[in-house]
């Protein structure tokens, strides 16, 4: 079948976006060593998929106490901006179009990752449990770990998130990004602060869902004065429903989770982004979102709209001419077709993932899966 709709034009701000196909944010824990800088391995990897019409980048912390997993790049000392810049000059030497996701883990890290060896923290001192974390054990080597006990933030401390939050936007901005997106799902920082799950605090960032909503207000705002609204993003996560735990990954599923983020779309559409992410589940047979609820992010919001979540030609298509979404992202596909886009044009075989070389390594499973050659 012919997928022509999926490589018509769609402007994303001031960029004209030649498909709808998107290089989704995702972890491969390749940054160099002391620092988690980005580096030239990393530089090839990305323009070697500069056919999507645009990219994130992976998740890229924001401050030291952000990381929540061995080796994941930052974006916060002058040393990672410098790296930054060598993968974002490979992508627009090649006509590509790459924004960096911001990315704060909250209390979903290990004493070993954070400064001093410290507690995690987060909105409040509720651990996270169900969920894994990936810690380094020796030079190039590591083992997943259960999340250490957090700290609350103090009501200071959050505010000056929000100013570390435009921090890595200004630094973005240097590194040469054409626009940033805000991690906002699967568990992190800015959805611990939404869910009544893992926010009991009683300041002006807890208690109703306009409080929990502020600090997400907050930092779409801080980082849309050093961008500029039309080069912004935000991605959720939403759950409808509990699943078994080895399905969902780091998801939180609230009491009412279409008002929940119904009311965050309408804050981000009032503040003003250029698109919104939404992570569908992504296990096998996992039912697409309700309907009333497709519908009424549509009606509520302004700009483009993006799905992902195991996607597949088909479904993008079909998600496209139903008119609930206009940019699709393709996660494990593209890792393992680096020429994704042509391979869809054309209707021609994808190479398999290999699930051992996600994570860490070298160029094998990262840079080295081969274009189509008939």
């Amino acid at each position: 079948m012919s997928f022509s709709s999926l490589f018509s034009e769609v402007s994303l701000g001031p960029y004209k976006l030649k498909n709808r196909i998107v290089l989704p944010p995702l972890t491969r824990s390749r940054s160099s060593q002391p620092g988690n800088i980005p580096n030239e391995l990393m530089a090839e990897y990305y323009s070697q998929r500069t056919g999507a019409g645009f990219m994130v980048t992976e998740g890229t912390q924001i401050e030291p106490r952000g990381q929540g997993y061995a080796w994941t790049p930052g974006i916060h000392s002058k040393a990672q901006v410098e790296g930054w810049k060598k993968v974002t000059k490979a992508v627009h030497d090649k006509d590509g179009v790459i924004f960096s996701q911001l990315w704060h883990v909250g209390r979903v890290s290990h004493n070993s990752l954070q400064p001093n060896q410290e507690s995690p923290v987060g909105p409040s001192d509720i651990k996270a449990d169900s969920v894994s974390v990936f810690i380094e054990t020796g030079p190039g080597e590591g083992a997943l770990a259960d999340p250490s006990q957090p700290r609350a933030l103090s009501t200071e401390e959050v505010e000056a998130l929000v100013g570390m939050y435009r921090n890595a936007a200004i630094n973005a901005k240097e590194a040469g990004f054409d626009g940033v997106e805000l991690h906002c799902a699967n568990g992190y920082l800015v959805n611990q602060f939404i869910s009544e799950h893992t926010n009991t605090r009683t300041d002006k960032y807890g208690g109703s869902l306009k409080n929990r909503l502020l600090f997400l207000k907050e930092i779409t705002q801080a980082v849309t004065e050093v961008f500029g609204h039309d080069k912004v993003g935000v991605r959720f996560a939403p759950l409808f429903e509990s699943t078994d735990e080895d399905r969902v990954y780091l998801g939180l599923v609230e009491s009412d989770p279409h008002t929940t983020y119904i009311e965050a779309i309408k804050v981000l559409n009032e503040v003003g982004i250029a698109y919104l992410s939404l992570a569908e589940a992504d296990w096998d047979n996992a039912p697409d979102l309700p309907d009333a609820f497709y519908q009424e992010v549509r009606d509520t919001f302004e700009g483009l709209i993006m799905y992902a979540g195991k996607y597949t030609p088909e479904k993008a298509q079909r998600v496209l001419t139903e008119g609930k979404g206009d940019i699709f992202g393709f996660g494990r596909p593209f890792i393992a077709n680096p020429d994704l886009p042509e391979r869809i044009r054309n209707e021609w075989p994808l190479n398999d993932v290999d699930p051992t070389s996600m994570y860490g390594g070298t160029d094998k499973g990262y840079t080295d899966y081969p274009k189509f050659s008939g």
